[in-house]
């Protein structure tokens, strides 16, 4: 029996050494032997080849080396067998440290304090308390959760949106489209971590950002996505700031990525940009929870995270 590591866009080195690291007795190939491989049966893939997968009559599950699926679900020649996410404490743990550190830095005039340091200002500001906050978590699954908690513990006023209605002590949380202008009229901290489906692809247009509260305790609106850069409409962004429907925004993802170089993104005084660095995916953190994930599936037992392809997630 063969595993396939299908990875394009990085070296998949150090993933191959940290499976094999893992134990198991399988071998692990990063490429099929020959046309229709018939010694593999699961594929541990990153944005795989688009048709590799079809062409394996033995394949029995596949594996994301990441929260996401949609750069599996971008195959239109997926075979019909079951796809499993990562769902580990080190990548919840990555996100969850990534949100807090961008709510906290504009919760804490962090842009205002940078830009006084630079002019030699001297001048403490009005900060408002964190019980006088609302942050609003789009896309309410295990990571939104998680990052809630951390949130909480910090003493915020939290709401949570997601698809189908979940119940969160100590959260206020709203579903499907009949809650999410409720949801954003609450939100003075929009978070969005949520998954690249159909319904959600552009998402954060210029609508959803009007929805917002407009006076919050912080001046203005801001918007975080840690999410996916398809969901947002980077124009519509671009004008809210100037319009100062938004007051600030931290972006980690983008429609295209790397950020090319001449994208107004870059300069802009009120965003701040990172290269999709909120939860790196750690081999040796990860590749365990997928070669665990393959051993009890072979023992009979039945895969955990498994997606929803007509829900994309």
């Amino acid at each position: 029996m063969t595993i396939l590591l299908s990875v394009t866009g990085f070296d998949p080195t150090r993933w191959l050494a940290a499976m094999k690291a893992a134990g198991g007795d399988e071998e692990i190939v990063l490429e099929p032997q020959a046309a229709g491989d018939p010694a593999i049966r699961y594929a541990v893939v990153w944005k795989q080849p688009p048709g590799l997968l079809a062409t394996l009559p033995n394949l029995e599950a596949i594996f994301s080396l990441g929260a996401g699926v949609d750069h599996i679900l971008a195959d239109k020649a997926l075979p019909d067998v079951p796809i499993a996410r990562i769902v580990a404490d080190d990548l919840t743990g990555r996100m969850s440290e990534y949100v807090v550190w961008r709510v906290l830095d504009h919760f804490r005039r962090g842009r205002a304090y940078r830009q006084q340091q630079a002019q030699r200002i001297w001048h403490e500001r009005l900060q408002p308390a964190a019980r006088d906050v609302t942050v609003g978590i789009m896309g309410f699954g295990a990571l939104g959760q998680d990052a809630a908690e951390k949130l909480k513990v910090l003493g915020f006023k939290l709401a949570g949106w997601s698809r189908s209605e979940r119940q969160t002590p100590g959260v206020e949380t709203f579903a499907g489209q009949e809650g999410l202008q409720p949801f954003l009229a609450t939100t003075d901290i929009l978070v969005v971590l949520l998954p690249l489906t159909p319904e959600t692809r552009g998402i954060i247009d210029g609508k959803l950002l009007s929805g917002l509260k407009r006076q919050t305790p912080l001046g203005g609106p801001v918007l975080i996505n840690a999410g996916r850069g398809a969901l947002q409409d980077e124009a519509a962004i671009l004008d809210a700031l100037d319009r100062e429907v938004l007051m600030e925004a931290s972006l980690d993802v983008f429609t295209v990525e790397p950020l090319p170089a001449a994208s107004p993104l870059w300069g802009h005084p009120r965003i701040f940009v990172t290269p999709h660095a909120a939860a790196l995916s750690d081999p040796d953190s990860l590749a365990p929870v997928v070669v665990e994930q393959i051993a009890a599936h072979k023992r009979g037992e039945p895969l955990k995270h498994l997606v929803d392809p007509g829900a994309g997630y």
